[in-house]
């Protein structure tokens, strides 16, 4: 510490405080709104700020060893209650903001110590431009990619790596900011050195980790994607073959059915001739597909999908109830309907496999409420299914499928649950019709 008059040590607060306050606000999202939060910050900072002034002229010894540690805590619970992040995302923020505060702190002293003759106002510039700097950087190139990064961190970050992380991070820098070594040698110059490296490369090395994890997650996604567009590319080959074969029974049946109405033509018998007509009427109305619902892209994707559970004897009950157009896109709703039928057919098939006699079924409810629509599957499975985050494994569902509708369900503020209801697998979903 450089030392100083009482209004010297108020202004080097409001730069060093007001900087952290802005480094972090740039890196976090607040739970309030623009004004409220510039607002509770600056109420925040005038008492705090306050406090440290009447510390440092009351007991200066004390105020020079303890007070930025000491206002740095009080700024990371407060923010930790103002941040809308979760808690361990939060503390990696603020592990990041002690280190840059660190950063500007130390670095203000020390050009002010080496350059200038211990001068205050070079220390208090030096922590103004580089306050500025460090913000323009952030501002221009961090804030988005690390807002982006901290989703892929808040999915995959445990307690255990990030309590190491800061634990790290606060010994190596309440090391440089050790007031007791007050000498510019060249090896205090290179332990200060050595420290910022080591705590920086730490925190480099947390983002690349998290940002590998969170691409790799991004990437099995898409991966699922092509999988599940590959199984429903599948369905309609196979609804091909299907009509290829009948527009084959179909033709023969024709030839037959003109020789039978051509012969009774000969023959003059009239009567016979209505009656086989009509007859042939009834087959062709019984023969007929059924419409499971309005919604065409629905319905094809049900039908094929539940001609493939009954070829598996597999017990289906539908109840749709779609209108033909919806606000939502039909690639979104084949994509949550695919996964779903098809997650719901491989639980069957697995129960199957390991207990042949065991009956297995399928329901399906698909309705719109108002401007909600509600999707509710279940299906027989295994009881001993596990979940993890409310979602079951890759393996329970055939790798693919829940993280497809988790995905696109998002995209519709949808909401969502899935659970093992011994031996019942059950997925809900309620999604808003009117926002994509």
């Amino acid at each position: 510490m450089l030392g100083g008059q009482v209004f010297i040590a108020l202004i080097r607060y409001v730069i060093s405080l007001g900087g952290t306050i802005l480094l972090f606000s740039l890196m976090s999202n607040s739970r309030f709104g623009r004004r409220k939060t510039a607002a509770l910050y600056g109420c925040f900072s005038i008492v705090v700020i306050a406090a440290a002034c009447v510390w440092y002229a009351v007991d200066w010894a004390s105020c020079v060893r303890m007070s930025a540690m000491v206002m740095y805590l009080c700024f990371a619970v407060f923010a930790s209650c103002m941040s809308a992040d979760s808690i361990g995302l939060t503390m990696y923020k603020l592990a990041l903001n002690f280190y840059l505060m660190a950063l500007f702190l130390v670095g203000g002293i020390e050009i002010s110590i080496l350059y200038f003759h211990r001068n205050v106002w070079a220390d208090i510039i030096a922590r103004i431009l580089m306050i500025t700097a460090m913000a323009l950087f952030i501002d221009r190139k961090v804030k988005d990619p690390i807002r982006r990064f901290g989703n892929y961190m808040e999915n995959e970050l445990d307690g255990y790596s990030v309590t190491i992380m800061i634990i790290s991070i606060l010994f190596g820098i309440g090391f440089i900011l050790n007031p007791n070594l007050k000498d510019p040698t060249p090896f205090r110059l290179f332990q200060i050195f050595m420290n910022f490296f080591l705590t920086g490369a730490l925190q480099m090395l947390a983002y690349r980790l998290y940002l590998h994890i969170g691409r790799e997650k991004e990437y099995k996604k898409e991966n699922q994607l092509m999988k599940m567009n590959q199984r429903l590319l599948e369905r309609q080959l196979e609804f091909l073959e299907e009509s290829v074969e009948e527009s084959r029974r179909i033709r023969h049946d024709i030839r037959h059915h003109n020789a039978v109405v051509a012969e009774y033509a000969r023959q003059g018998q009239t009567e016979e001739l209505l009656k086989y007509l009509s007859e042939h009427e009834e087959e062709l109305e019984k023969g007929a597909p059924q419409a499971i619902c309005a919604n065409m892209a629905v319905n094809n994707l049900l039908t094929a999908y539940t001609r493939k559970a009954e070829r598996e004897q597999i017990r289906v009950m539908l109840d749709v109830r779609l209108e033909k157009n919806l606000n939502i896109a039909a690639a979104d709703l084949v994509t949550i309907l695919a996964n779903a039928y098809e997650n719901a057919i491989y639980g069957c098939m697995e129960v199957k496999r390991e207990s042949p006699k065991r009956e297995c079924s399928i329901r399906l409810m698909i309705k719109r409420k108002g401007n909600k629509l509600v999707i509710y599957c279940s299906n027989t499975c295994r009881t001993e299914i596990e979940m993890k985050n409310g979602q079951p494994q890759p393996e329970a569902t055939g790798g693919v499928g829940v993280l497809s509708i988790i995905k696109t369900a998002e995209k519709y503020d949808g909401e969502y649950d899935f659970k093992n209801d011994n031996g019942v697998f059950i997925f809900r979903l309620v999604m808003n019709t009117l926002s994509a």
